[in-house]
């Protein structure tokens, strides 16, 4: 069947939109029933206001919209141009347009009309097109007109690629044809990265191209207009011999602003200085293609290779001995120098040992700024750090702790910049979705259960008399958790087992470092059963979470089906829900008589699975 004459027998329905468009195109430009003329340029071009009107709301206005230009059989549009109004008025009737047989300039003036005049769905056409064929040559007139016509997605496309290719951009003959808008926008950005001095020079360039050439004093030219994008130039990542010979002879800065620049290289930290950085969203930079290295450390070759599986006892980490001096850490070089806010680093986790470290960025190896400290925390596997945007060149890791020994062992470090950032609080993350998942390096170190880790799982539906649960004997031990790092947490929640109508007594604590503990739920007076959510004030950098049931009505075992924290569901979501009984089964199917099931964990059995879930606390308060 032709794709002209188009029917669906399921459903009755028959398409000729082609046929439509053949039309209504063939009016275009005819003068068969044409109503009202639109001049561009002196040239006349014959329309039809219905057909006008129907496809843009700008005409719709001008047409019938009451304005004088309604009742006027002919119309100057002043603010089109020629080439770019033939293309726009041919895609009015027919609905398309060929791209690729029109000049860039043309295109881009298509893309003015077409938002000037309301084509939405032609602009973020033309703009797709223009995101395909940017480069050196054509992408500063492409960010002008992106940035006038506030077309944001074309204009962060524009921005990151010219941050990427910022010392390209700066020496191609089209930066000179910016607009002050642009230049502005351009030079202030903290990712658009090339050496400062060459910055200046371009900002230079653009001065004396854009001034009066009539006028013998360029350097002075309208100091008021350039001053703008002079002071976007950070002077203060010049070195002093640049600004005296370099930029003090061009007569753009003012002497008194020189000599600021020069205080403040002197004066401040180099940490407090402006820098500019390279910025590659959710691209890892810490990594060998991007030209980072390891400078400091034993087994360097293994921590930027990306394998994050092929490790053991004896090979596949960096390392470096625990001592007092900050001198013996593990140290990174980028490839060149980067904004991050974001690091994931897996520490060596083939046993149940922890970690206590700190993470410090330095532009220079002699003033460090300290982005990540946990030395006051027990870390162990993948770690997943946030903090504030840096630019950073060096990144040193120095280990402060190991709960079985005196040297610090990390697998795998990556460096980021990401939008999906985090929210923080006093440098800890503040997480709005469980954390105690396996995913996020969660464990369950003290506690018996059939499965490791069982009551992390996320199963909050296949548990009976036998399984699905986690347990401890009363009066003796608990049940113990584990989260990777410190995270700020203000809530839990848990389920106690709840196949019969027993209740439990409980309460939790939580630390840091397994050795400093405080109680945030105290529920041994109270009769508790299925799910509990725990809210406690003031949220509290949590590693450690301690749960020890003290009373059970059936028998001598307090036993948790599933925990996790923040808690994902609020106190009035679990009481409108109903509460899940678990995989019923009755006194005959189980082993044990009713009074005493779940099971109740001989002395033996308890010891045995502990064994098992060999809890590393033990071994940091010995």
């Amino acid at each position: 069947m032709s794709s002209h004459h188009r029917l669906n027998p399921l459903s009755g329905d028959i398409e000729h939109i082609s046929h439509l468009s053949d039309d209504i195109g063939a009016l275009c430009l005819s003068d068969d029933y044409s109503d009202i003329t639109l001049i561009v340029d002196g040239q006349r071009f014959n329309g039809h206001k219905i057909i006008l009107a129907a496809r843009s709301q700008y005409f719709r206005a001008l047409l019938f919209g009451g304005l004088k230009e309604s009742t006027q059989r002919e119309i100057e549009l002043q603010d089109a141009n020629l080439t770019a109004f033939k293309g726009l008025f041919e895609y009015i009737y027919t609905g398309r347009m060929s791209l690729t047989d029109k000049r860039e300039e043309v295109v881009l003036d298509i893309l003015g009309l077409a938002h000037l005049y309301g084509f939405s769905e032609l602009e973020t056409s033309i703009s797709d097109y223009l995101r395909e064929i940017l480069n050196i040559k054509n992408v500063c007139l492409i960010f002008d007109a992106a940035l006038f016509y506030r077309i944001e997605c074309l204009t962060r496309v524009c921005q990151g690629y010219m941050d990427k290719h910022a010392c390209e951009v700066i020496q191609h003959e089209s930066f000179l044809q910016l607009s002050a808008a642009a230049l502005n926008e351009l030079v202030s950005r903290d990712s658009f990265y090339a050496p400062e001095i060459d910055i200046f020079l371009a900002v230079e360039s653009w001065v004396k191209a854009n001034a009066n050439t009539n006028d013998k004093s360029v350097l002075g030219f309208h100091q008021s207009n350039t001053s703008n994008f002079i002071d976007k130039v950070r002077l203060s990542l010049i070195s002093i011999t640049d600004l005296l010979n370099i930029v003090r002879p061009t007569g753009l800065v003012a002497p008194n602003i020189i000599l600021d620049a020069i205080a403040t290289k002197i004066q401040i930290r180099d940490s407090d200085l402006t820098y500019r950085g390279r910025l590659l969203i959710d691209e890892n930079v810490a990594h060998p293609l991007h030209g980072a290295q390891v400078l400091q450390g034993e087994m360097r070759s293994y921590l930027l290779d990306g394998d994050t599986r092929n490790y053991d006892l004896e090979r596949g980490y960096t390392r470096h001995t625990i001592t007092e001096s900050q001198e013996h850490g593990i140290l990174i070089k980028l490839g060149t120098q980067c904004i991050i806010n974001h690091i994931k680093m897996l520490l060596w986790d083939k046993d149940m040992r922890s970690y206590s470290y700190y993470i410090e960025v330095s532009m220079d190896q002699k003033d460090w700024v300290r982005v990540i400290d946990h030395t006051e925390y027990l870390c162990r596997s993948w770690q997943y750090l946030y903090f504030e945007p840096r630019v950073v060149l060096y990144i040193r890791i120095v280990g402060t702790n190991n709960t079985v020994n005196k040297v610090f062992h990390v697998v795998s470090f990556q460096a980021y910049y990401t939008n999906q950032m985090e929210k923080l609080s006093n440098g800890f993350v503040v997480p709005t979705r469980n954390v105690a998942t396996m995913d996020r390096s969660a464990t369950v170190t003290e506690g018996v259960c059939r499965t490791r880790n069982a009551l992390l799982n996320g199963d909050t539906s296949n548990y009976d008399w036998d399984s699905g649960y986690t347990c401890h004997q009363l009066g003796s031990g608990s049940i113990l958790v584990q989260l990777g790092q410190p995270y700020i947490i203000d809530s839990m929640r848990l389920l106690l087992w709840d196949c019969d109508n027993r209740s439990y007594s409980y309460y939790i604590e939580v630390s840091g470092n397994c050795w400093n503990w405080t109680l945030v739920a105290d529920k041994t007076r109270e009769t508790c059963r299925s799910w509990q959510t725990i809210h406690f004030e003031p949220p509290l950098p949590v590693v450690f979470i301690r749960i020890v049931g003290t009373h059970n009505t059936a028998n001598e075992v307090f036993h948790c089906v599933h925990f996790e924290c923040p808690a994902q569901a609020n106190d009035k979501e679990v009481t409108k829900s109903p509460v899940h009984k678990g995989k019923q089964t009755t006194p005959t199917e189980s082993a044990l008589p009713l009074t005493t099931s779940p099971r109740e964990i001989p002395v033996e059995a308890v010891n045995v699975d502990h064994e098992e879930l060999n809890p590393n606390c033990n071994i940091a308060c010995s």
